[in-house]
This record gives C-alpha cells, sequence and structure tokens, in this order.
C-alpha cells in the first residue's frame, strides 16, 4: 500500500505514534504487513523495529515507522471455487467460512464480500460488516452444470473492483483445487491486479481426487493446481494450505485468523524515485537467521 504524507500522518496520530517523521511535500510511504515464524512454523510477536531489514531492489531502506499490531480495518474477500471439481466439499467449505467470518470480523470497521467462481465471477454480497448478510451470500452457493473454472480471473476482477480503492488491510481467502479453465488471464496478470490493490492471499487448496483409472492425470491436475495456489500466496504476502484429514479446514481458518492479528506494519520511503508503474521487488527479513518473513514481494509504483 502506498499512502500520501497527510493519511500517513493521520494514520500515525491514530495509532499513538510518538514522533512524526518529517518529509516533503510529495514523499510517497510504501507501506507492508509482514507475519513472521519460526523454525517451527509458530509465529512469532515480539519484534520490534529494530529486528527487520528491508530491501527495494538491492538497496537497504529505512524503516521510518512500525507497530507491532494493526488496528487497521480489515476487508476480506470470501472467493469460493463452485466448479464440478468441488462439489464433494462445497458444504464443508460453507459450514467453515461462516465460523471464520464470525470469529474474525470486528465490529469496528471490518467488513468481508463473498463471490464466487466456475463458468463465471459473481460477487454473492458485496463488502459488508453484517454477519446476517455473509451467512446469506454463503446459502447461495451452487455447483453448476456445466464446467469452467475462472480462478485468475476471479482474483482480478475481485482486486479491481472490490479491493482497489478499500483501505486498510486487505485480504482474499481463496478455496479451490486451484485449477484454472477458460479464464483468459494468466496468473501473473491476477497476481498484479492483487499486489496493485495492496490484496494478500490466502490460499487453501481442496485436492481433487478422482476414482484409481484416472490417477496419472490427476497426479499432473494437483500438482498444478499445488504450485498455482502456493504462487498467489507466496507473492501476494499471504499463505498456503492444503486441507488433509490432519489439517481440516476449521483449523486452516484459524491459523489464517491468528496470522491476521498477528501483523506487523513496516513503512519506509523509497530512496529511489520511479516513473508510475514500474515494479519495485522487496525483500524484508530479520536480524535472526532463524526466522522467516511473510510479506509481498513488490509493489508498483503509483
Amino acid at each position: 500500500m502506498r499512502i500520501s504524507r497527510r493519511d500517513f500522518v493521520l494514520g500515525a496520530a491514530m495509532r499513538g505514534f510518538a514522533q512524526e517523521p518529517t518529509f516533503s511535500t510529495d514523499v510517497k510511504v510504501v507501506t507492508l504487513l509482514a507475519t513472521v515464524h519460526d523454525r517451527d512454523g509458530a509465529i512469532v510477536t515480539n519484534l520490534n523495529r529494530d529486528d527487520f531489514l528491508v530491501e527495494e531492489e538491492g538497496v537497504a531502506q529505512t524503516i521510518r515507522y512500525f507497530s507491532r499490531e494493526s488496528d487497521l480495518p480489515l476487508a476480506i474477500g470470501l472467493l469460493v471455487d463452485t466448479s464440478l471439481s468441488q462439489r464433494r466439499v462445497l458444504e464443508r467449505e460453507r459450514r467453515a467460512s461462516r465460523t471464520f467470518l464470525d470469529q474474525v470480523l470486528r465490529e469496528d470497521g471490518d467488513r468481508a464480500f463473498v463471490a464466487h467462481f466456475d463458468i463465471r465471477v459473481e460477487v454473492l454480497q458485496d463488502l459488508t460488516s453484517s454477519r446476517a448478510k455473509l451467512g446469506s451470500a454463503l446459502d447461495e452457493l451452487r455447483i453448476p452444470r456445466r464446467g469452467s473454472t475462472l480462478l485468475y480471473r476471479a482474483v482480478r476482477e475481485c482486486a479491481e473492483r472490490q479491493m482497489r480503492r478499500q483501505t486498510g488491510r486487505k485480504a482474499f481467502v481463496i478455496l479451490s483445487d486451484g485449477f484454472d479453465a477458460n479464464s483468459h488471464t494468466t496468473i501473473g496478470t491476477a497476481i498484479e491486479y492483487a499486489q496493485r490493490a495492496d490484496t494478500i492471499v490466502y490460499s487453501i487448496l481442496f485436492r481433487r481426487n478422482e476414482p484409481l483409472k484416472y490417477y496419472p492425470p490427476m497426479l499432473l491436475y494437483n500438482a498444478r493446481g499445488e504450485r498455482a495456489m502456493q504462487r498467489l500466496a507466496r507473492e501476494t504476502g499471504g499463505a498456503y494450505f492444503e486441507v488433509s484429514a490432519g489439517n481440516p479446514i476449521e483449523k486452516i481458518y484459524t491459523s489464517i485468523e491468528e496470522q491476521l492479528r498477528s501483523q506487523y506494519s513496516i513503512g519506509y520511503t523509497p530512496q529511489r524515485k520511479d516513473a508510475e508503474g514500474i515494479y519495485r521487488a522487496i525483500r524484508v527479513t530479520t536480524t535472526r537467521s532463524d526466522l522467516v518473513v511473510q510479506t509481498r514481494a513488490g509493489y508498483f509504483v503509483r
């Protein structure tokens, strides 16, 4: 997310920052939301500003502001694959998603929307804080008779139409087998739209299961979907999960909720000035080699 000096100063005041950095009026601030894990995968929540190192295009950057807990409003987009391949898991997705939204949304500004994708992309409920409306939208999820999976198109359209103009923290939760069919949108384009909208992706893979006579094709199918879901999460700063007997969707949703409540907010002013539309790669690490930082891979200059 890139914000103006005025928005940055107001945001700093709201969060109780002790001092206001001095910037010229045309300075932009790049803000990152990061989650940190240790070697065992546990979330680390006790780091300070000096524990982080930020590089943009290989050049070290000075962290201008830092917060361990972000109280910024949260906007969540629930993108549900309702193609034929998901017919056996739709009810589980519906129940778990209702519980997740009930638990994660705060009444003081958080909102969510529900969309589905199959032969089309459709938003069943626009951004709202109403749990009743979100629950009604989940009840509307249906599997069509014809097959098609517009996964990448769904990410692109929802990022542009639902998230682009929103402020605060933004995230997609995608439930799918990761296989795209007939989108006419590449995964690279989908990721670009999510990055431009400052939206991170939590991808939840439901691996497709078919009779053993289809086993070799299914291996290829599942591997392709897994790679796609991993990439969507990795390059936007989110996380990838796979549903299994030992890792049910309810447990995954608990993990996503924990990550959303354990983010660091990091801001810096880029040393290099580029024209609008240029992509800038970002690398965030810590001074501790045993920790892994989960954040987006870069941003587009505005």
